[in-house]
């Protein structure tokens, strides 16, 4: 498989283009005409530095308003091509795109197209160059790719074939399994390319939201297990054009392209085993049984603030490392590990953010599969040296520089006996049962990115994106969750510093985790352990109760003991939700408690508001010195 990214697709001039993709790990590149046009160096030249970065260049596009043109103007065409074919031979590029005409003078039928590329098939012939042409969505006769290979089986000739885009089909709504009836030798190259599902003028709609495979909503998988059916072995490649692309950075646009690109081909090949593409044998997308274990790395007064918040959740200390300053809290199945190291990973993140979330554990099928997996997608392997009785668990890197192990049934399922001494430390337990969800916060150009990095990796499926309301700006979210619900995970991006998100990841230099939801079957008995443990929940306004009086039929003991306890409520079809908060400690790091009612899959969004509100009034005032 020969997978490809068009350099409209990522940030940048052509140079550093050239750059990130040779480094992502494609092996072509499709010339955009803009770029090149905007770099000093000659065609030879650019074709030549590509060349060297390892890539070859696969395509030169794009060859607009060519087809079906009457008079003088189809006279201009054929000169323009002529000079195009130019280009491309000093590029060392053999294949041009040429997308269906959108020319207000253009003339429709089937045959006059035909004609016209016949002609233009014979001259790039003469020159050892090929043609593809390509329906554009918004065409202005040909705009289904049914009508283009049309045109090209007419046209009959043996350096005219046909481009396929997934956006042009898909956004379109054409069923691709109208692709298969097409002899896969006829088809010259394949772009890709995802969006979100908007209801929006075509062009508008491709031209500024378009993003990678799996980042969006269309079905680029069904559009590709066609693709491969036909019998097709040619180039894979991303025609992205995105306006937070165009502001991010090449190297991670162009690393989420390649990740996408395996990812896809990988689910084509598990679906069409016959038809698939030649690609290593990868694990397949990996079960998260549960959340094995979230680590801090803390020190000094903030380390024992953290161990007095995890006292009055009822957490006992259940364990020492056996050589470094670490301790293990447990409640239930849920695992907190306090790292007070001053070397290492703990150490390192404990000097660029203070208190943070420096590691977070997943229990797998199988660890050394994960590792696998994410390093073909793109992942960073994480490591450190080993101290005395620690064992080797795989790990790769995370968000904002955070470490992610793997642990599964093996001997790695035994690292709390092996690693740590016990502790009969006793503790109160508070009924709190597993981690509900991690929520991780982020930019907002990072959602992406990050969305692809779980889908891919994890059997993980993604919600809607939602809006949550900061007093002082707008947060997006998005929740990620494997099928059984055995691991959630929310994405939130922020847009501004000012508000919560935003200011935490100010204020932590990038942190990742700003929140950890604990589950419990009974908030209501939690809630009142908790208030016994010297627990300080989160005060809510006393409106917000009032409101839930009017917009829910609850019964008025339980309002009364929500308003007690400040247990905010959501319902929708599914179920119940309750939670309940603590307040922010450490950098604007809060606990949340959950309890899950008849299915409820939700987060509680509508809540959101009220929550911010309530933990910026813990804030100190603006302009205030710390105490």
């Amino acid at each position: 498989m020969r997978t490809g990214i068009a350099t409209v697709s990522i940030s940048g001039n052509l140079e550093e283009k050239i750059e990130a993709i040779a480094a992502a790990g494609f092996d072509g590149i499709e010339i955009f005409e803009q770029d090149f046009i905007a770099d000093l160096r000659s065609p030879r030249d650019v074709g030549q530095r590509i060349r060297d970065a390892g890539l070859e260049v696969m395509l030169f596009q794009p060859f607009r308003d060519f087809e079906g043109l009457p008079g003088p103007l189809r006279a201009k065409a054929f000169d323009r091509a002529e000079r195009k074919f130019d280009v491309m031979q000093e590029l060392g590029c053999d294949l041009v795109l040429v997308c269906s005409s959108v020319h207000p003078e253009g003339l429709g039928g089937i045959d006059r197209a035909a004609a016209d590329f016949a002609e233009l098939g014979e001259r790039a012939a003469a020159r050892g160059l090929r043609v593809g042409y390509e329906a554009l969505a918004w065409g202005r006769h040909v705009n289904d790719h049914r009508d283009a290979w049309e045109v090209v089986r007419r046209a009959d000739h043996p350096s005219v074939g046909l481009i396929l885009d997934s956006f042009h089909t898909l956004g379109r709504g054409i069923d691709p399994e109208t692709i298969r009836r097409i002899p896969g030798d006829r088809i010259f190259f394949v772009q890709l390319a995802d969006a979100p599902q908007i209801d929006m003028d075509l062009l508008y709609w491709s031209r500024h939201f378009r993003n990678m495979p799996g980042e969006g909503d269309l079905a680029v998988t069904a559009f590709m297990r066609a693709v491969m059916a036909t019998g097709y072995s040619g180039p894979i490649s991303l025609e992205i054009f995105n306006d937070q692309f165009r502001g991010g950075s090449p190297a991670t646009i162009a690393q989420d392209g390649y990740r996408s690109i395996v990812a896809l081909m990988d689910e084509v090949r598990r679906a069409e085993p016959e038809a698939g593409p030649d690609l290593p044998d990868l694990p397949a997308p990996v079960t998260v049984r549960d959340t094995a274990f979230v680590e801090f790395a803390a020190q000094g007064a903030e380390l024992a603030a953290l161990e007095g918040l995890l006292t009055s959740l009822g957490f006992r200390r259940a364990g020492r490392h056996v050589s470094k300053a670490v301790w293990l809290w447990q409640q239930g199945d849920i695992r907190i590990v306090l790292n007070a190291e001053t070397e290492g990973h703990a150490g390192a993140s404990w000097i660029a953010r203070g208190t943070t979330v420096c590691d977070i554990g997943l229990f797998v099928g199988s660890a050394p599969d994960t590792v696998t997996r994410a390093t073909a997608l793109g992942a960073r392997p994480f490591s450190q040296p080993l101290g005395p009785g620690e064992l080797p668990i795989p790990a790769i890197r995370g968000l904002g520089g955070s470490a992610m192990h793997f642990i599964d049934e093996g001997a790695l399922a035994k690292v709390w006996d092996v690693e740590f001494v016990p502790d009969d430390n006793a503790a109160t337990d508070a009924g709190l049962t597993r981690i509900d969800h991690i929520a991780q916060t982020m930019t907002y150009d990072e959602m992406l990115s990050w969305s692809l990095f779980y889908t891919t990796l994890f059997d993980m499926a993604k919600a809607p994106m939602v809006d949550v309301i900061d007093p002082d700006g707008l947060v997006r979210s998005r929740a990620i969750a494997t099928p059984d619900g055995a691991f959630r995970i929310t994405l939130n991006g922020a847009e501004t510093h000012r508000t919560l998100a935003g200011s935490f990841l100010a204020g932590g230099f990038g942190g990742s985790v700003q929140h950890i939801a604990l589950a419990t079957d009974d908030i209501f008995a939690t809630a009142a352990a908790l208030r016994d443990l010297g627990f300080e929940a989160l005060p809510l306004s006393p409106n917000y109760f009032d409101d839930l009086a009017a917009r829910f039929d609850l019964d008025a003991g339980t309002l009364e003991r929500m308003r007690e306890e400040n247990i905010l409520y959501d319902a929708d079809d599914g179920g119940e939700f309750f939670q309940l908060y603590s307040r922010p400690f450490a950098g604007q790091f809060f606990i949340e408690i959950v309890e899950r009612r008849r299915g409820y899959a939700g987060y509680g969004a509508p809540n959101a508001p009220f929550r911010i509100a309530a933990q910026k009034r813990l804030q100190r005032p603006k302009g205030m010195p710390a105490v």
